[in-house]
């Protein structure tokens, strides 16, 4: 009977473990806001790292996280390092490409609680009175993440965090 048991779970484990071969080789996770002020508006939130504490939600899950500013204050070359509780981590931020006031390319790479390298981008497109702003990260996914997105999504985990940030961008921006 034992031994029969542990046939099945080595099949499903091996199971498993092929399934999660043939996942995407990368991942893409996006939300979209519309906010009434201009680009113009909304864009220096978002160019400038110091202005995350105001609408990032990250920044509220661990006020006492430790944080470096490095290089210009804003725009291409800002560089932002964290290291905070299990729920941010450890890492940091580059703003690589700038095109005020419609796009933001952010360097992301993740030390804690995994090591992850994306790329984050930010686009505002103006409609009408508004802004349509769109934060979109995505990225490799090595075969560890294959496996753990068997029972986690990423879309559902991190998503809730864009939707709480783009909440509290809008916020700040339609003061």
């Amino acid at each position: 009977m034992i031994t029969i048991i542990t046939v099945v779970i080595i099949t499903l484990i091996a199971a498993l473990l092929v399934f999660a071969a043939t996942r995407p080789d990368t991942f893409r996770v996006q939300r979209t806001v519309s906010i009434k002020a201009p680009p113009e508006k909304i864009f220096p939130f978002i160019n400038d790292f110091h202005k995350w504490r105001d609408w990032s939600p990250w920044e509220k899950m661990d006020p006492a996280m430790k944080r470096t500013y490095g290089g210009p204050a804003s725009g291409r070359g800002t560089t932002y390092a964290w290291e905070g509780n299990s729920k941010v981590g450890k890492g940091r931020m580059e703003i690589t490409a700038v095109s005020s006031p419609s796009k933001i390319e952010i360097k992301l790479d993740f030390e804690k609680p995994m090591e992850g390298h994306n790329v984050t981008d930010f686009t505002l497109e103006r409609k009408g009175d508004s802004t349509i702003v769109t934060w979109d990260m995505h990225g490799p996914s090595p075969y560890p993440a294959k496996v753990m997105s068997i029972f986690f999504s990423m879309d559902r985990m991190v998503g809730r965090d864009f939707e709480t940030g783009l909440a509290g961008l809008k916020a700040i921006a339609e003061q």
